[in-house]
């Protein structure tokens, strides 16, 4: 398999799907080309799940080829544990966002899944890029897609919610460039591995100051508290597959920029911002939870929840301690995949009711039980049920925060507890009860296409639950190294 460059196939099968759809892709064929892209997709990115080598914490499945050779920079992929499990998820839910649009999409369904696999390209080679410029590439090249999911595809306020998307994310993406062009012109390089070697050529004021224009960029995307305000507006407009591509996978893309070049690469530029980092982590979780409370709308409720549950994230990241590393990816890949089913489930439902506020709704689990109870398994794995996927990522950031300061481990505390509450309060007034009157008469129940879409997401919640070594154990190398690489100095 050395010679076979199974991440280039990986990362641009979409982008040919995608060519392909617009030629092809007439009436409802768009869909069928549209899915069996991303298995073959998929099909694609489990050599690489199952080839690689745990213990190493070296990139692994490396292709290199002269791309601007003035510039000192090659088109590098390559793979470790840090960045393996991202690319998987993200060949499952763009399957399932297939799945999930077959009858909810009728009109431009070319376009649709066009942007679709142009999506699923950006976002897999953003995690196999192994160059900052490639990787600023697909950063930028997954703006247009999620725009135009949005704008086109979305409900009535669509326009503002995609405008306001892209301002926020371009504003970041510009400073990105900045930063990238003063470390090539200071190092030589934008190559990840040749940045962190290089690293004692840039001074401590230098690495400041380039932690703070790439944290722009990497902040908006997480959303960091206060730069999230784009994600409830774009959550609530999006069509189905376009939250679950938001919450699933590009929300993790800031997150794995502090993984990638934030913490290799300016780690004194990390000291500095340290304690603002950690005191917003903190804000993220309770602030979101609150305003999660209040929703009244279940796409902006979860929408709210995935500030405060990636809050947790950039908790155990800037611990800069291994354990609450290892555990902010683990929560991040538990996150794509519960954030993604509580999506599901909403637009599945909101296919019958055409309604999403939680008043419209009482009584469900009478009319439909499949639903209510695959809707009752995400709610509790979200809410850090023990035995299912988020308890064990939760355990681990909690630890290091008590570790680092107790009053962080308290305020993640008390951010696990508000969001059970959240959760249990939403399921109860969807659920139980009476059957509301508006609903009386309504197919509720999910059909056995849908019961699909979902079941792999159970799978995984509860698969993670009880072995979370099948991410966990590809982390330890490569964490290891990232926490012995100076950072925690």
């Amino acid at each position: 398999m050395s010679d076979y460059p199974v991440l280039s196939v990986a990362t641009f099968l979409p982008l040919v799907g995608a060519l392909a759809v617009l030629a092809l892709g007439r009436g409802e064929r768009a869909r069928w080309i549209a899915l069996l892209a991303t298995l073959a997709t998929l099909a694609a990115a489990v050599p690489i799940y199952l080839g690689l080598d745990k213990t190493s914490s070296e990139l692994q499945l490396v292709e290199s080829l002269e791309w601007i050779p003035a510039w000192n920079i090659a088109y590098g992929m390559g793979v470790d544990g840090i960045s393996l499990p991202f690319i998987f998820l993200s060949a499952v839910l763009t399957v399932l966002c297939v799945g999930v649009s077959w009858n909810a999409v009728q009109t431009r369904q070319r376009e649709f899944y066009a942007a679709l696999l142009v999506a699923e390209t950006a976002m897999i080679g953003l995690f196999a890029a192994t160059n900052l410029l490639l990787f600023y590439v697909f950063w930028e090249l997954m703006i247009v897609p999620v725009f135009l999911l949005i704008g086109v595809f979305g409900g009535p306020n669509r326009v503002f919610a995609a405008v306001k998307f892209l301002l926020f994310t371009l504003a970041g993406s510009v400073l990105m460039l900045v930063g990238m062009i003063a470390l090539h012109s200071t190092c030589g390089t934008l190559d990840f591995e040749q940045l962190a070697d290089a690293r004692e050529q840039l001074g401590s004021g230098q690495q400041s100051w380039l932690f703070a224009a790439f944290l722009a960029a990497f902040a908006v995307k997480v959303p960091m508290f206060p730069v999230h305000t784009w994600l409830p507006d774009a959550h609530t407009e999006a069509p189905t597959a376009g939250s679950v591509i938001l919450a699933g996978i590009l929300l993790k893309m800031g997150a794995y920029g502090f993984l990638r070049v934030s913490l290799p690469i300016l780690p004194e530029g990390v000291q500095t911002f340290l304690q603002p980092m950690l005191v917003l982590s903190v804000v993220a979780i309770v602030y979101g939870a609150y305003a999660t409370l209040v929703q009244t709308d279940i796409k902006r409720l979860i929408a709210f929840s995935s500030v405060s549950h990636m809050g947790f994230v950039t908790l155990g990241i800037f611990t800069l301690d291994a354990q609450g590393i290892e555990g902010a990816i683990l929560q991040m890949i538990n996150h794509g995949v519960l954030s993604a089913a509580l999506f599901l489930c909403v637009g599945m439902i909101y296919e019958r009711t055409h309604t999403r506020e939680i008043s419209d709704y009482g009584g469900v689990a009478r009319a439909a039980p499949v639903f209510s109870t695959l809707l009752a398994f995400f709610c509790l794995a979200a809410a850090g049920f023990p035995g299912l996927n988020s308890f064990v990522g939760e355990l681990l950031i909690v630890g290091s925060a008590f570790a680092t300061q107790s009053w962080l481990g308290a305020m993640a505390v008390w951010g696990i507890v508000l969001g059970t509450v959240y959760l249990v309060w939403l399921f109860y007034r969807v659920v139980m009860g009476e059957l509301a009157p508006n609903l009386a008469g309504m197919k509720l129940e999910l059909s056995a296409r849908e019961v699909a879409t979902l079941a792999p997401l159970a799978v995984l919640a509860i698969w993670l639950g009880l072995h979370p070594e099948l991410v966990l154990s590809y982390l330890h190398a490569p964490v290891a190294e990232l926490t012995n690489g100076g950072v925690t100095h």
